[in-house]
């Protein structure tokens, strides 16, 4: 029964890490809170995923915006972390042979500079979000129409400090503002009402995939129907 009981216990333990070490999803909380709507907006649609790769001491940031609502990533801004600085970008006219050609098409941005150069809003956050020199990126004109509209995506690829990895990277963004840390934030214009907000990255909690759900649950219930048929 105890060796049954670890089984269960090793085998969802195993399914968790193997899915935590190919991607990890970050949402988005809005800072500047212009128009509930349109901060409602951003919060359900934009995501980040960060994954590591492709190449050594490297880690990917892809931007979505899996919505249909009109909006646009039009800024990135990175501050701090472990990270060295931005070696690619993959959008429209960027290609990244491992990453498997070009990015999405209509999604067209420059990195190491930004207009505005720092997070609008981002003084409204403890402590403010300064950007780190150089990790940022936007759209080229026109502004709206090349940034992240729904159903399209944009991939940066940053190069990482000596001796650092994607747990670094991770744990970083665990820490957020604290000493040490690392945030995320973007600019999104194009909304339908015509405004724009500003959003930092949240720290998601884990979440099983279905199957290691299943896994556990048909373990967890294997063990009480033991446990009620044992002799008193």
């Amino acid at each position: 029964m105890r060796r049954l009981a670890c089984l269960v216990a090793a085998l969802g333990a195993s399914a968790l890490s193997g899915s935590g070490a190919h991607a990890v999803t970050f949402g988005f909380g809005c800072i500047t809170n212009k128009l509930a709507g349109d901060c409602a907006i951003g919060q359900a649609q934009l995501t980040v995923d960060v994954t590591a790769g492709p190449g050594p001491n490297q880690v990917t940031f892809t931007f979505s915006n899996a919505g249909a609502s009109a909006s646009s990533i039009t800024d990135v801004y990175f501050a701090d972390g472990p990270l060295l600085g931005i070696s690619k970008l993959r959008d429209k006219d960027d290609s990244i042979a491992a990453l498997g050609g070009y990015g999405a098409a209509g999604v067209d941005f420059t990195s190491g500079g930004a207009s505005p150069p720092n997070l609008p809003g981002g003084n409204l956050v403890s402590p403010p979000f300064v950007v780190t020199a150089g990790f940022l990126a936007d759209s080229d004109p026109p502004t709206q129409p090349n940034g992240v509209n729904p159903g399209e995506y944009l991939q940066i690829v940053f190069n990482l400090k000596s001796g650092k990895s994607l747990a670094d990277t991770l744990d970083a963004l665990a820490l957020g503002g604290a000493e040490g840390g690392l945030r995320i934030g973007v600019h999104v214009q194009g909304f339908s009402s015509g405004g724009s907000e500003s959003f930092i990255n949240t720290v998601p909690a884990p979440i099983p995939e279905p199957g290691t759900s299943a896994l556990l649950a048909l373990g967890l219930a294997f063990l009480a129907a033991t446990a009620r048929h044992r002799p008193a």
